[in-house]
């Protein structure tokens, strides 16, 4: 049995509403097409809740919360452990670069970090410490999730591999070297994993073009028997070169 209109307007308005008062309903039961309303709670509305909001996640889980886990990292290694900053919900350790290796070996075989999820890059575009290699690692029995961070200067892209921790850290860390051109110390084969060997630039790095760079990576023959496409763009190369 259809339901009455008024009063399904009704319930919209109720369940809906909350950005202050307004007895109007958001939908008029009589139009076939209409606007829906929007409505918002004003940053006024929020006081008291910003800091708590920035802070927290609704979704966060107790796992990613390890503020006892980096003061204990603090305690061992002093001044090596950096800034640690809580957003969302999730602690995030800043480890010198000159310490990462121990402090992850640290991790694994006295707290139990036995798994490496994954790591990455950044590039924050900053004068100094423009670099940032992240660590998302995990404690399997406790359910406990960490992230670590280390900055280096693009002078000294440079930091000790942690392969020999965790073994995933492998094809990371080549790939970090491939797209970023961070070297890791210590890797076992640190080869380019996407570029070819010979190739001068690391494209995840923002100064790096969309397009490429014109004869920089040669592509195949678009027929047969035809030459190395030298700049696979290049009628929007000459548009920007025009312009």
């Amino acid at each position: 049995m259809a339901q009455d209109p008024n009063t399904l307007a009704r319930e919209l308005h109720q369940t809906n509403h909350t950005g202050g008062p307004d007895d109007g309903a958001q939908i008029q039961p009589g139009e076939e097409k209409q606007t829906l309303k929007f409505y918002f709670t004003p940053r006024v509305g929020l006081a008291g809740e910003v800091k708590r909001l920035r802070e927290e996640n609704p979704h966060a889980k107790a796992a990613t919360y390890n503020p006892d886990i980096a003061d204990a990292l603090r305690q061992r290694f002093g001044g090596a452990i950096g800034e640690v900053t809580l957003y969302a919900g999730e602690t995030t350790v800043y480890v010198s670069r000159d310490a990462i290796a121990d402090v992850c070996r640290a991790l694994r075989d006295e707290m139990g970090f036995d798994y490496m999820t994954d790591m990455g890059t950044i590039d924050r575009f900053t004068e100094d410490d423009r670099f940032e290699v992240f660590y998302n690692i995990l404690n399997l029995s406790a359910k406990k999730r960490l992230r670590l961070k280390v900055r280096v200067d693009e002078e000294d892209p440079v930091v000790p591999s942690v392969v020999g921790v965790w073994s995933a850290a492998n094809w990371h860390e080549r790939e970090a070297w491939d797209m970023m051109g961070i070297k890791f110390e210590g890797h076992p084969d640190l080869r380019r994993m996407f570029m070819p060997e010979d190739f001068e630039y690391h494209p995840a790095r923002k100064e790096f073009p969309t397009l490429g760079i014109p004869g920089s990576l040669p592509l195949p023959a678009r027929e047969p028997d035809g030459e190395l496409q030298p700049d696979p763009f290049a009628s929007a190369h000459t548009a920007e070169a025009a312009e």
